[in-house]
């Protein structure tokens, strides 16, 4: 019987993966919420991304084991693989583990979070759980998301709403494409039958093709209300919530990686249609807003796409400075 009160097997162990990018603060602003989790049936992997000087300054306050016991290692690669390759670096660490939880390190998960996943996984309900993903200032960034090919574009589920008002699993698990990959809980089945995050993609939408790709081997998503994870969304993107605002970095890959996606799990015709589409939209979402530099990074983000245009943007140079 676990803290949580969940019958488990002994041999469960949950990888947690967190992937660091120069951000200290967050890293250790989500260790202690880990330590605080009911479950306690896991170890803790954080890959940093960001350089030699990255991993010193995170080794040199990262301890050993939480307060509760727990083990936490870090790993790093200097060549900045993006958050997917951030991610399978931890799953390789622990390529034995019971299930993996992909976290963002600028989260703090409520206590109950892990433990209300890990019942449902473990029961075989499901092969990859998610929960609500909340912001600040209360409102629920996400319940998961829904996939529409026609515009190449993945709608947040239950987005701006109170979290006191959040729909129950029988509400978001028929519309449920994809997970976020905020927190995104994965057995090691999920593992074995879809691999790998795709790191050709190297930032963003990365857990969109993920889900795809399980849900076309007849793997099964679900929803969990209780696991409600808190997230300071986009500390080092600088993905702003205006959109007048925002980043060349987040703004190419999210709407490159989008019609990669396509690209990725659709046949041509479907490829075809859904570019256009995934056009006609950001021309919309930029340029109603007069949000001209960001719809000149969406566009060229959509080119690359069309070029089948992989990995890390050319021009992004990943140890100048921030990401």
């Amino acid at each position: 019987m676990n803290d949580s009160g969940i019958s488990v097997d002994s041999k469960v162990n949950i990888v947690v993966c967190l992937v660091g990018f120069r951000n200290v603060a967050d890293v250790m602003r989500c260790l202690p919420a880990l330590a605080a989790q009911t479950f306690a049936a896991f170890e803790v992997v954080i890959c940093e991304n960001g350089g030699p000087d990255a991993l010193a300054a995170l080794v040199a306050v990262v301890p050993d084991r939480l307060t509760t016991g727990q083990a936490v290692t870090v790993i790093a690669d200097h060549s900045n693989p993006g958050y997917a390759g951030g991610i399978n670096r931890c799953i390789a660490a622990r390529p034995g583990a019971s299930a993996y939880w992909v976290l963002n390190p600028d989260t703090v998960p409520d206590p109950a979070a892990l433990g209300a996943m890990a019942e449902v996984l473990f029961s075989g309900a499901g092969d990859a759980v998610g929960g609500p993903i909340v912001l600040p200032d209360g409102l629920l960034r996400t319940c998961g998301g829904r996939w529409s090919p026609w515009v190449a574009y993945s709608r947040a589920i239950a987005n701006g709403v109170p979290l006191a008002a959040c729909p129950s699993t029988e509400e978001v698990e028929p519309h449920l494409s994809f997970i976020s990959g905020a927190s995104l809980l994965v057995s090691q089945r999920f593992i074995a039958e879809v691999g790998l995050m795709r790191e050709d993609y190297f930032l963003y939408g990365e857990e969109v093709e993920w889900c795809l790709r399980a849900k076309a081997k007849g793997l099964r998503l679900r929803f969990c209300r209780d696991a409600v994870v808190l997230h300071y969304q986009g500390t080092t993107t600088g993905s702003a919530h205006d959109i007048g605002q925002q980043r060349r970095l987040p703004v190419f890959c999210d709407e490159r990686n989008r019609v990669l996606t396509l690209r990725d799990t659709a046949g041509p015709a479907m490829f075809a249609a859904g570019a256009v589409g995934a056009l006609l939209l950001l021309l919309w979402r930029y340029g109603r807003r007069a949000a001209w530099s960001q719809l000149g990074y969406a566009f060229s983000g959509w080119w690359a796409a069309i070029r089948n245009q992989r990995g890390k943007p050319g021009w992004l140079v990943s140890n100048s400075g921030g990401i």
